[in-house]
């Protein structure tokens, strides 16, 4: 999110110095009546999902129900697969869970399997992600 911010202030500062350092014969901008340029900035001012922090470590995973979630390209299940497999031969008494959504995104909430998902989320202690790309 602060990537997302200093790119908007860069590209924000780029676009007035453009505008008035580099006239051209169709001006970005028409001139107040003191001859300055008014610049407004394309960007919102409110982030559309307030930040949330991170999830509180595990300290084992023995005895814990660990979710899998692959984003049903090539290399996603596999590599899950082969996780669980190694993550079970560590911790016996861990279960493991695969979730693969309907279509290749990681935004299952906004699919119809937004509810599906949520409830399989809650029923984990902590989800594995694999981007199988």
């Amino acid at each position: 999110m602060i990537m997302h911010k200093i790119a908007s202030v860069l590209v924000t500062t780029v676009l007035c110095t453009l505008v008035v350092t580099a006239p051209s014969p169709t001006p970005l901008a028409s001139p107040a009546p003191d001859n300055q340029y008014e610049v407004l900035s394309p960007w919102a001012e409110a982030d559309a999902v307030p930040p949330r922090g991170l999830s509180p470590r595990l300290d084992n995973l023995a005895g814990k129900k660990i979710g899998l979630f692959t984003n049903r390209k090539r290399a996603a299940k596999p590599m899950a697969e082969a996780i669980a497999k190694q993550l079970k031969e560590k911790y016996p008494t861990a279960e493991f869970d695969f979730f693969e959504p309907r279509l290749t995104t990681i935004i299952v909430a906004e699919q119809k399997d937004g509810d599906k998902f949520a409830a399989w989320v809650k029923s984990m202690d902590a989800v594995i992600v694999m981007v199988g790309d």
